[in-house]
């Protein structure tokens, strides 16, 4: 097994159909998004939401998410970007940034309850967990893109990384850490919990409302994300001697605390009929 893991190269086309390539990172971003909206949907039968809401509000979603995602990873790369402009739109090559995900899916929710006077927690929270099994899913695409290891390791299950994807520092370097792997594992659990959580409320116990969820999901990741930043060495910005992305998560983590003690935000959940 571990000799598998030493020589295995991933190849990033699944499958060529005449001039068509069709990559892995596609297949594990689409599958992650069927997984998230079937979830959705379990929960929002469970929670009573109309199916028709949760159609209109998924569709949206993704498409913004994506959008989002796509440009936050441009920012945060912009001088490779500026001087290879048209690769801004093969998302197939990879760069989805999950951060800007979140901040365009959250505007989205807001205006989408605001509509349909639903409340924002409430539909936020039968996302989390959806979101959290998509970004588990999704992350194995970074591994057949060869994107998004982390430092070199000796490690029994450090993955081999071909040269033209090292960066100049490692290039000597020959087995580096699957970070994929541990922000699919970390998001895998942060379902469970998060669903466990949708259980505790359903069953009326520990006094759990929709927000708990929403922001336990927001600091869950943040935790794990700021973590795995320090064995990451994509490239970043890098402020007060941290990566750009573990900035963000500090902010989330400090902000979630602080907004998870207001009470107004503990809304008994709502329901429609279908």
């Amino acid at each position: 097994m571990i000799d598998l893991i030493h020589t295995a190269i991933p190849d990033p086309i699944l499958i060529t159909i005449g001039q068509i390539k069709i990559y892995y990172y596609g297949l594990f971003i689409v599958s992650g998004i069927l997984a998230a909206i079937l979830v959705i949907f379990k929960l929002a039968d469970i929670y009573r939401i109309s199916k028709n809401t949760i159609i209109d509000m998924s569709f949206w979603l993704v498409i913004s998410g994506i959008i989002g995602a796509r440009i936050y990873h441009v920012f945060l790369e912009l001088p490779y970007y500026a001087e290879a402009p048209a690769s801004i739109f093969k998302i197939w090559q990879g760069g989805l940034a999950i951060h800007g995900a979140l901040i365009v899916g959250a505007i989205i929710i807001f205006f989408f309850t605001r509509k349909h006077k639903l409340n924002f927690f409430h539909l936020a929270s039968i996302i989390a967990p959806g979101l959290a099994l998509a970004q588990a899913i999704g992350r194995w695409g970074n591994y057949f893109n060869q994107e998004l290891f982390g430092k070199p390791t000796n490690l029994p299950w450090g993955i081999p990384i071909e040269p033209t994807n090292r960066i100049t520092e490692y290039y000597n370097s020959q087995f580096f850490h699957p970070t994929f792997l541990y922000e699919s594992l970390s998001n895998f659990f942060i379902f469970s919990v998060l669903i466990f959580m949708h259980y505790l409320i359903y069953k009326k116990k520990l006094g759990l409302a929709p927000k708990h969820i929403v922001f336990s999901y927001l600091i869950l990741y943040s935790i794990f994300r700021f973590l795995f930043e320090f064995i990451r060495i994509d490239f970043t910005p890098i402020a007060f001697g941290l990566r750009f992305p573990q900035l963000i998560s500090l902010a989330i983590i400090i902000a979630s605390l602080l907004l998870i003690k207001r009470g107004s935000l503990t809304k008994p959940l709502q329901t429609q009929e279908t």
